[in-house]
């Protein structure tokens, strides 16, 4: 199994700020909650092995929004290399599949999103999003989509 630095590294690679494309803390956030839950949905496993927790601004890895805390709510630089040897190619597909569908919103509403989900809304600020919330919550999207 990945670590959620794995997957923020990839989801990192994609971005092109040249182009104005880039991904903030707090966008990186949703980005790993909506990858998590759509691999619990899809793939009945989890992607990473971090907890994601319920905090005000919506779901957060803490260690991920730790790490790259400095840069505030500016953009996080690409990283000079990442090791693909830990992906295998479903899993690249998937990650460029999630970031091709949310990577287009920004920040905020990639927040304005997941405020509106139960996985989020019914669950205790400074409290861990389970992941059979999440699991749950993201096999009716699949199923409904």
């Amino acid at each position: 199994m990945l670590s959620a630095r794995n997957v923020t590294d990839f989801l990192l690679s994609l971005c092109e700020p040249e182009a104005g494309d880039t991904i903030s803390n707090l966008k990186m956030q949703k980005l790993l909650y909506y990858a998590q839950g759509f691999h619990l949905a899809l793939y009945d496993k989890p992607l990473f092995t971090e907890k994601i927790i319920a905090w005000q601004y919506g779901p957060v890895v803490k260690e991920v929004y730790e790490a790259y805390s400095e840069y505030s709510n500016g953009a996080i630089p690409k990283p000079r290399r990442i090791n693909l040897k830990v992906f295998d190619e479903e899993t690249i597909n998937f990650l460029k599949e999630v970031y091709q569908v949310y990577g287009q919103y920004s920040a905020l509403r990639l927040m304005e999103l997941t405020h509106n989900e139960p996985p989020w809304k019914n669950t205790k600020i400074g409290e861990e999003i389970t992941l059979e919330i999440i699991h749950k919550y993201f096999k009716t999207l699949i199923k409904n989509g």
